[in-house]
Order: C-alpha cells, then structure tokens, then sequence
C-alpha cells in the first residue's frame, strides 16, 4: 500500500522513507501540505504521514483540506510533530488527524500506528464493495431482502459451532467467522446475468430455464474472481468466489456447477448451502406455504450427506434455536407472484433460492 510522507525537511522525511520502506510500504513524498493534496488527487494514496510545522501550508490546514476536499476515498492521516502538549494533540485530532505521534517517534511504534490506519482502511473498503455488490444483486431479485440478513446470520451460527470441532479447529477463526458473515449476501450475486424472464418468472422453470439458471453460479464466480486478481490480498473477495461458486453444490458431487463432492467443495460452500436451502424451506413463496422449522429439519437431515456435509448438519443440529430466532427476526412481508420467480421442484431438490 502507497503512503504519501509530507515535510519539509529532507533527514525527517528520509527518515520516515526508510522505516516505511523496511515495514513494506511504497512511499511517495512531498514538501508541504499544497504538493500533499495534489498527490493524493493524483495518485489515490489513502495514507498520510504528515509533519505539523512546514511553510506554505502546514498540517494543520492540510488536515482541514482532506476533510472538507472532494477526495473519493477516506484518507487516514497520521500527523508526526515535535509539539507534544495535550493541547496540541487535540488540536491535531480536531482538525482531521486520525492519529498523532510525537518526535522523537520510535519506527516501530509508527509502523504499529501506520498498520492500524490500513486496517481501517481496508475494513472500508471492503464493506463498500460487499454493500454495492449486495445492493446490485437486490435490484434484480426482490428475494435478496431478509433473505440475505437471515442467511448470513445462519452462516455466521453454523460457523461458530463448527469452529468447536476439531475437524475444523485450524480452518475457522475469528476472522473466517466475519469474512463469512459479510461476504455470503453474495452467493447469488451472479443472478444479475439472468435474463428477467428467467429470474422473475413466477411458475415452475423449463429444463432449458433451468440450465440457464445454474449458470449464476459462474457468472458470479467470474465477476469476483477478476476483482481478486486484481486485489490479490483481499482474502474477501476469494472468500466470496468461493461461495458463489460453489452453493449450489452437493456432498455427493450431483450439486452444480462443478460437481464437486466431500471435501473438494470449500467449507464456506458447504456452510452456505445449509443456510440457503433452510431459508428456502422455511420463507413463503407464492408456489409454496412457508415449512416450518421442524419440516425443514426432517428434510435437511434427510439429505445429510448426500446434499450437506454431515457435519455442517450437526452443527444445525445444535444450534435449531438460534435459526428459530433468526428466522422470527427477519420476517419477510407476504410476497406477490410479480415479485417473485419459481421453480417448487427444484427449491425441495436443490434449495434453488
């Protein structure tokens, strides 16, 4: 990640280079707060290490530029200074400065400081892209509603469950349990490459219909796939390939688009796919009354390991109440037949939606 370094004096801002360059960070530079604001026009740099006392225009109202500019993106500003009394730090803070630092610094504790703004920054972004992506998806299908709530509540219970077994005791962590709340709303982000008369027809699917509407899995999978190669270290874009990908498919290997079986279908997959049919079973349709819990309960362990790994489905197993009051949460107002595309028979085979 760019970090843009301004001061004016060429020892402090070499300085500052070299312990950002060793903690990994390219570094462009300038001499006071007028050439800083022109860099981060020009460049997209979201982290500032900025020096307070420069002539021209100094931190302080460099600080007041960044705040009330024009600039796309949030830019987390660290303001370095020999000015050490409290007065001055709230000064700083008042100003726009996200963090400040006092001179003499010590490298690593600026590098601490300097990883904590991209955190932060990444967290940002990161949420702005799932919400877009999210919000695309709800344009097309009037299902992505409640739906999405309750589904990534599901995968975020089944998750902290399965993170007890020691089958999956090295896989799921605390950040695999948040990864895998905020990027499964997108499992069925590639429905915005279904034709409408597809998506939204409100009777069963044609065979044809049907194989066109597999196909979302891969639209999907493709959209985010050329996002995470281009971000190759924003794990939640892999994350949410995987899940879009591979929802659909089945422990046994007759589930689509790969037919992938066991373990060859990544655990978000496997966990996805339980969440998704339950909510299917259990949410009104205009083809269908809602199942109830324990009708759905009866079908899922039906299907335990041939659709759902049985692992996953014993995890469900232990956590029924939770689903209950996830699914008394979010209630889905009664749903119209235009608002709504159906295929019965694959909701009870395949958990379709």
């Amino acid at each position: 990640m760019k970090v843009l370094v301004i001061d004016d004096e060429p020892i402090a801002r070499r300085t500052i280079e070299n312990a950002l360059v060793q903690g990994g960070y390219e570094v462009l530079s300038a001499v006071d707060g007028r050439e800083g604001l022109e860099v981060l026009q020009n460049t997209g740099c979201q982290l500032v290490i900025t020096d307070w006392m420069m002539p021209g225009m100094d931190g302080l109202e460099f600080c007041k530029a960044v705040r009330s500019g024009d600039l796309p993106h949030y830019v987390y500003v660290i303001m370095v200074t020999a000015r050490d009394h409290s007065g001055d730090t709230v000064c700083g803070l008042t100003v726009g400065a996200d963090d400040y630092v006092t001179k003499p610094f010590n490298p690593c504790e600026l590098l601490m400081r300097l990883n904590t703004g991209r955190r932060i920054i990444g967290l940002e972004s990161r949420e702005m892209t799932i919400f877009a992506l999210a919000k695309l998806a709800e344009s097309r299908d009037p299902e992505t509603g409640a739906h999405l709530e309750r589904v990534r509540a599901y995968c975020r219970v089944l998750a902290l469950e399965l993170q007890q077994c020691d089958d999956f005791s090295d896989e799921i962590d605390e950040t695999f349990v948040r990864l895998l709340y905020e990027t499964s709303p997108l499992h069925d982000i590639g429905k915005v490459a279904i034709p409408d008369s597809v998506l939204l027809k409100p009777g069963p699917l044609t065979h044809d219909e049907f194989e066109l509407m597999k196909t979302h899995t891969i639209h999907g999978a493709e959209t985010l796939a050329a996002a995470a190669e281009k971000f190759p270290h924003a794990r939640f874009l892999q994350m949410a390939h995987d899940i879009a990908m591979t929802h659909h498919e089945k422990y046994n290997g007759t589930g689509y688009p790969g037919g992938l079986s066991g373990s060859d279908i990544p655990l978000v997959g496997r966990i996805v796919a339980l969440a998704d049919v339950y909510d299917a079973l259990t949410s009104k349709r205009v083809y269908k009354d809602a199942f109830s819990h324990d009708h759905a309960r009866e079908i899922i362990m039906k299907d335990s390991g041939t659709h759902f790994d049985p692992r996953v489905v014993k995890a469900f197993l232990a956590t029924e109440d939770a689903f209950i009051r996830i699914r008394e949460l979010y209630q889905d107002e009664v749903p119209t037949a235009d608002e709504q595309h159906a295929d019965s028979s694959m909701l009870l085979t395949a958990g379709a939606n």
